[in-house]
């Protein structure tokens, strides 16, 4: 018996970028085309493997999981993968703004330091393992290879602005992993164990047996693991670092920076509703409201900043961190078809912002200091703009793909019609308004999260549009920038992304709402892990009744 080939797609995201990474890091900057290319290619591959996993999920293997034993240990005892269509879609992700961050640091940004590629590849490779890990310890090593590579790529091509923002974030995400650390011990401690798939067992016949010392310990574990996680989804007040590390970082660095938001809600995602799931018995829902109203108040401090701030970088940190309160708070919620429309809410969102953070830097070369603030000037003693004779001018082709660009960023990331931003407000509108006939109706939590995610988009969208008005319409005497190829492809690119999510938005709902179904039975999960097999060892060719051994005399 051997193990097929299909399986062993499971481990390439981890694989692949940790040998990209480690064979570039000798090459000196002389090699830089090189080193772009294996790059590129890496990244190509990674979306090539990502899809063929989807697609495996989707209908290849049982139960739609396929579990991936590293050295061939069963789990508990071992390290074990797992593959799902939630963390398949996710590995998509990942590789579509990979390829759009590599393609912008070509022709500048990834020129500057010498191991800029090889930094990328490991964050890749610690992103890609926090989605497919299904064991505590690990997911705290990839978290710590992420974090150690984005310390690097946030200080690349430092300035004095960078150097203050990385040095906030490096300390916060030290204080964050210190909880990790602390809070894994304390679950191990108490469960005796870390395979997610046994920890839920285990923590259900904890809280059935109701021992207090016991279940203190266990929920003084799970608060405090729920800050580190919490800390990179941003929650409020634990992401007051991020719209100054949006802002100082580099392009595309910043388009990773969104995606790593994300990765903190979605393993808060994964583990509550494996350990804390309707099946946990006494411990079902624990944590639940806390995440509920902890989201809601995300909401509101990204939607003020949003309205407060008039820096393009630190506007797109402040959407990130509704977009993450938004997912938080669906997910204490606890609806599961809300759950599918936040799941779309969460890969467009991602999508928009990253296409922002790309474009925010070729915007700023038409916002020049006279024209800034020729329109505040203009804004705060209520000039009149008395419109001028038309004079037939055309725009220039570079203006109108950055003014279309903005708009379509604008219009996805407040959720307006007709983009994919308002398609997600509206499933996730209609999922609490129709919980379903399992569910219970709409009640006070549902209309507050249903007033804040409108009250957010009205705010992004005039928080937006004023930037829009001050940079494209503050002076006639704008000129149109120089627009390399290499940074225009990735943005359009992202744009096209968002299109293709509004055109097919059904057959993308269908597979999450497949892939929420799954996460909400951690039944399926918990035997599809600790049920899988080792391959057992072939026998030796001497002994009878292999394949290979001599007839009997």
């Amino acid at each position: 018996m051997s193990l097929a080939w299909t399986q062993h797609l499971v481990v390439v995201p981890i694989v692949l970028p940790l040998l990209c990474g480690a064979a570039l890091a000798p090459l000196t900057q002389g090699w830089h085309r090189l080193k772009f290319a294996a790059a590129y290619a890496s990244a190509l591959a990674l979306l090539a493997n990502a899809l063929a996993l989807a697609a495996l999920a989707d209908g290849g293997w049982p139960g739609g999981i396929g579990v991936y034993l590293a050295a061939n240990w069963a789990a508990p005892f071992g390290i074990a993968l797992v593959a799902d269509r939630l963390s398949a879609g996710m590995l998509v992700l990942t590789a579509v703004l990979a390829l759009a961050a590599l393609h912008y640091a070509q022709p500048r940004w990834s020129r500057i330091g010498v191991h800029f590629h090889t930094l990328f590849q490991f964050l890749l490779m610690g992103i890609n393992g926090a989605f497919l890990t299904h064991d505590l310890f690990n997911l705290f090593v990839f978290f710590e290879v992420m974090l150690a590579a984005s310390y690097g790529l946030v200080l690349h091509g430092y300035n004095v602005e960078r150097l203050r923002a990385s040095l906030q974030y490096i300390a916060v995400n030290l204080v964050a992993a210190l909880f990790f650390l602390v809070g894994t011990a304390l679950l191990y401690a108490t469960t005796g164990t870390l395979n997610m798939a046994d920890m839920a067992q285990r923590i259900a016949a904890l809280a059935a047996g109701g021992q207090s010392s016991t279940l203190v310990l266990l929920q003084t574990g799970v608060a405090v693991l729920a800050l580190a996680f919490l800390v990179k989804a941003a929650m409020w007040p634990l992401g007051f670092w991020l719209p100054t590390t949006y802002a100082a970082a580099s392009p595309p660095v910043a388009v990773m920076l969104v995606l790593m938001t994300k990765v903190g809600a979605y393993v808060i995602l994964r583990l509550w509703l494996l350990l804390f799931g309707d099946g946990a018995g006494a411990a079902a829902r624990y944590g639940y409201e806390a995440l509920a109203w902890g989201g809601m108040a995300t909401i509101v401090f990204g939607a003020a900043g949003m309205l407060a701030t008039d820096t393009a970088g630190r506007l797109a940190g402040y959407a990130a961190i509704v977009s993450s309160g938004t997912l938080l708070a669906v997910i204490g919620y606890g609806q599961p078809s809300l759950v599918t429309a936040a799941l779309y809410y969460f890969i467009a969102s991602t999508i928009a912002i990253a296409a922002f953070v790309l474009l925010i830097e070729l915007v700023d070369r038409i916002r020049t200091p006279g024209a800034a603030m020729l329109a505040l000037t203009a804004e705060a003693f209520a000039v009149e703009d008395t419109p001028a004779e038309p004079k037939g001018r055309g725009v220039p082709a570079a203006m109108a793909f950055l003014s279309l660009a903005f708009a379509a960023c604008a219009l996805t990331i407040a959720g307006l019609p007709p983009l994919s931003g308002f398609v997600a407000k509206f499933g996730m509108f209609h999922a609490l308004v129709n919980p379903g006939p399992d569910a219970p109706a709409i009640g006070p939590a549902g209309w507050t999260l249903m007033a804040l995610v409108f009250v957010s988009g009205l705010a992004a969208i005039v928080s937006l549009m004023r930037f829009g008005v001050r940079t494209f319409w503050a002076t006639e005497a704008v000129a149109p920038p120089a627009l390399h190829a290499a940074e225009v492809v990735p943005v359009a690119a992202l744009l096209l992304v968002s299109v293709l999510l509004t055109v097919q938005a059904r057959p993308v709902f269908d597979y999450l709402a497949r892939a929420s179904e799954d996460i909400h039975r951690p039944a399926l999960y918990i035997d599809r892990v600790l049920g899988t097999r080792p391959v057992p060892a072939p026998l030796p060719a001497n002994v009878p009744g292999s394949a290979s051994a001599g007839e009997a005399p």
